[in-house]
């Protein structure tokens, strides 16, 4: 009788030792994909902080285009007020769709293209557009290992019952006319 309970605390702590394990794997996976989504936030913050500086340089030489500033303003607003992947994702098509308008207008204007300030800051946006684009692939392939890990056997079984929930993919609203980052060379 003995030995029968001896095997039985074994088996119990055996467990007990893969319940842990599986939940902090499920911990390390969550993290990673809060980290992720935080690395699209700052290189979206990233792209904001750019946009005024660009909108003003624009303004220099077209300064009749108000509606397509206050298009960037608004849609600049959005993102910084979005709480959640899709907010996010549809706020950043609105501002990239924005911003492809604000950029075209540099093709009415020879001496805009020719701008040492607006050829910087369009340099810059155009790296920061590479790193959004780095940052959502990562994240969403951080989003695809979370979201399989918590239905997989025997995960899904603990992962319901101790609060892992699905993750949002950053994906473009459906229907966007902006599914891809704009381009910004002329």
């Amino acid at each position: 009788m003995k030995k029968h309970g001896t095997i039985l605390l074994v088996v119990l702590a055996a467990l007990a030792l893969g319940g842990c394990n599986l939940y902090n794997g499920l911990v390390d996976k969550s993290e990673g994909v809060d980290k992720a989504w935080s690395d699209i936030n700052a290189m979206l913050q990233r792209r904001a902080d750019l946009v005024p500086n660009l909108v003003n340089t624009v303004k220099g030489y077209a300064s009749h285009e108000k509606e397509v500033f206050e298009n960037v303003a608004e849609a600049r607003s959005k993102l910084a007020g979005a709480k959640t992947p899709a907010e996010a994702a549809e706020a950043d098509a609105a501002l990239s769709g924005a911003l492809g308008r604000l950029l075209a207008i540099a093709e009415a204007y020879p001496e805009l293209k020719a701008n040492e300030n607006f050829l910087k800051l369009q340099d810059e946006l155009a790296g920061t557009e590479n790193r959004i684009a780095v940052s959502r692939k990562d994240y969403n392939a951080m989003v695809k290992d979370y979201n399989a890990s918590i239905r997989r056997l025997p995960a899904s079984l603990i992962a319901g019952p101790l609060g892992f929930e699905k993750k949002d993919y950053f994906e473009p609203p459906a229907g966007s006319a902006v599914q891809i980052a704009p381009t910004v060379a002329f």
